[in-house]
């Protein structure tokens, strides 16, 4: 679990049953959590401390996912290059495409078990799951 203690996952999603949802599992897993409301207070705390993987919903208020990953890959480094793992309603092969061509690294359908989450952050933040 040390290892997974010393990765900060930043939850980025405006419902709070879906945020404390995700929450749960990654705390019960060892990760560190941290939680934003929209793609603006997202990137306030990204520049205030990065993150080590973004899980990021599509459908916002101020700024909506694909803003917020288009406005992240333009920051500077290392805050351009922090994974995001996209997942949302949305379930279209052109939302995925949409989320690619914004930034995301993998995207996945709601709703996703607690289970399969902690498993693809795991791999995305290259830990055995």
């Amino acid at each position: 679990m040390v290892e997974r203690a010393s990765k900060r996952i930043l939850i980025v999603d405006d419902a709070s049953l879906v945020r404390r949802y995700y929450r749960d599992a990654l705390e019960r897993a060892g990760f560190e959590v941290d939680e934003a409301l929209n793609g603006v207070e997202a990137l306030e705390k990204l520049l205030a401390k990065p993150a080590d993987l973004l899980i990021v919903d599509v459908n916002m208020p101020q700024m909506d996912g694909f803003t917020f990953l288009r406005s992240l890959r333009g920051q500077a480094p290392p805050i351009a290059s922090i994974p995001a793992l996209v997942i949302s309603t949305e379930a279209g092969p052109h939302d995925q495409r949409a989320a690619r061509s914004a930034g995301a690294n993998f995207y996945l359908v709601k709703p996703v078990a607690q289970d399969a989450l902690v498993q693809h952050v795991c791999i995305m933040c290259g830990l055995a799951a």
